[in-house]
């Protein structure tokens, strides 16, 4: 499997982890710890030396309740660290945005993957990521980020996931965006309870569409404290759990904070599933 990014093509024909680094001060786990360039920057290398494939850099945060921020104040914290990783590392970048605008710049100063939580329903978007000949990540999110969390409520969650990201697809195909250029994301934690997230992750198989690689991302996320009753800061076993779980059950990317940990996690799945390994 390949995925055809701005300016090259990854292979994906083993999992892949995706590093992430927000520059923002209100992320949920690591908020205000990236937003110096220079900081953002050593962080980035550094997840890139521990075996990231991809580094997904975000000027917003779409924590629950988080509020929009500016085009310009995303332009002014996403790009010049872009731009600086774009000469310093062969690693893929990512920009993670639903604007257009940022998008486009972001392409521009070194991005080659878009990733959006919105997947594509901004106006402008659509036009923008087939412009850029970016990769685009299509995330399932019910609701806003500052209400998604209130009360969120499905009839099959798998099903209608699945329905949503199927359209998804579809508009990206019908502005030129084809299959080898598109990532799908089930969204884990944005407008679900923990029910919907472990039915998501039971589940993963029944989200494909076409060769579309599924990437998931559970590191640090909320289901750990609702299941384990641990903080934020005290949530790596379980998002390494939950991303060894994922790629048995067919995820080509992982995006997480913590990549070392992570990256020992695919390994081990990997050469399971290598082995034969089938789920009960």
């Amino acid at each position: 499997m390949q995925l055809r990014l701005a300016r090259s093509v990854l292979d994906l024909t083993h999992p892949i982890v995706m590093g992430v680094l927000n520059v923002t001060p209100d992320s949920f786990s690591d908020g205000g710890s990236y937003a110096v360039v220079e900081s953002a920057i050593e962080r980035a290398l550094q997840m890139a030396e521990e075996g990231a494939l991809m580094l997904d850099i975000g000027g917003e945060s779409t924590r629950p309740g988080a509020p929009p921020v500016s085009v310009e104040l995303e332009l002014e914290r996403v790009i010049p660290v872009i731009e600086a990783l774009a000469r310093r590392t062969p690693v893929a970048l990512s920009v993670d945005t639903r604007k257009p605008e940022v998008m486009e710049a972001a392409v521009a100063a070194g991005a080659s993957i878009i990733n959006d939580v919105a997947a594509l329903r901004a106006p402008g978007a659509l036009a923008a990521a087939a412009r850029s000949g970016a990769a685009v990540c299509l995330m399932h999110m019910q609701g806003e980020p500052g209400s998604m969390q209130a009360d969120p409520r499905y009839g099959d969650v798998v099903a209608e996931v699945r329905q949503f990201l199927a359209e998804r697809v579809a508009a990206c195909n019908a502005v030129g965006i084809s299959l080898d250029r598109l990532v799908l994301d089930p969204g884990i934690g944005f407008g679900k309870r923990l029910e919907h997230n472990l039915a998501l992750l039971a589940h993963l198989q029944e989200l494909k569409i076409g060769a579309c690689p599924l990437l998931v991302g559970v590191s640090r996320k909320s289901m750990f404290g609702a299941l384990l009753g641990r903080g934020v800061t005290e949530r790596l076993a379980g998002g390494v759990a939950g991303a060894t779980a994922a790629v048995l059950a067919g995820a080509s990317i992982i995006r997480t904070h913590d990549v070392a940990a992570t990256i020992d996690a695919v390994k081990v799945a990997v050469a399971l599933r290598q082995a034969g390994f089938e789920s009960l």
